[in-house]
């Protein structure tokens, strides 16, 4: 007898005495644990199918250990913005055994009730205060972002959000700006920025950007690599 059951999020076949590798159950090691959501049981020539579920039927399985699974390593990559990222993940496991596969008359669990509790009337209150100081600071901001005539620094081959940001901080904020910087002075500014950057042609593009000059800039940047000739 096999049957095909939702466990964690995940649907798996399974027959008796079979060890699974299923996501992190809540399940402390060496207690038992059962399955209600059965989509289908086979027996020999008989297969019965649920709609969705099977009324009735049920897993039963003993958590083993709970362990990790191998390295995965998640590469991310943005083209002419100097953004790379590596990360790794190892994703939390259970190891359990079958221990029984019961067709019908099973009895589900009852879920747990949530007992709400009731919020105090003074804390609400108090919190009122905050938000209306909150509403009335921000038409504040709004209204800085509305008069800056700030340009998107990082349409410059070799600049990302971060250079972007620190450029702003340092003065730099239009094309026409960064036009009229030199790489030395620029190089100064981002110079608390991870990387090798390579500034010498970001005022020449700067420059074709000021001027709305887009052909050009892009077919100059398609000879670039992260801002070098």
């Amino acid at each position: 007898m096999y049957a095909i059951v939702e466990i964690a999020g995940h649907q798996f076949k399974v027959e008796k005495d079979q060890k699974v590798f299923v996501n992190r159950l809540a399940t402390e090691e060496g207690k038992k644990v059962s399955f209600d959501n059965v989509l289908l049981i086979g027996d020999g020539n008989n297969v019965t199918l649920g709609a969705p579920a099977i009324d009735g039927a049920q897993v039963s399985a003993k958590v083993l250990k709970h362990l990790k699974g191998d390295k995965v390593i998640v590469f991310k990559k943005k083209r002419r913005k100097g953004y790379r990222v590596k990360n790794g993940h190892r994703q939390s496991l259970s190891e359990i055994v079958i221990e029984s596969i019961v067709a019908s008359g099973a009895k589900k669990a009852a879920p747990k009730k949530e007992t709400k509790k009731a919020e105090p009337k003074k804390v609400e209150a108090k919190a009122a205060a905050p938000k209306t100081e909150a509403k009335k600071a921000a038409p504040k901001a709004a209204a800085k972002k509305a008069t800056g005539k700030a340009d998107d620094l990082k349409k410059i081959e070799g600049i990302g959000p971060k250079i972007a940001s620190t450029l702003v901080e340092g003065g730099i904020v239009t094309f026409a700006d960064l036009a009229k910087a030199k790489p030395a002075q620029i190089s100064e500014i981002i110079a608390g920025v991870r990387g090798n950057h390579v500034t010498d042609t970001w005022p020449k593009q700067a420059k074709l950007a000021a001027d709305g000059k887009w052909d050009e800039l892009k077919k100059l940047q398609d000879e670039l690599d992260g801002g070098k000739a």
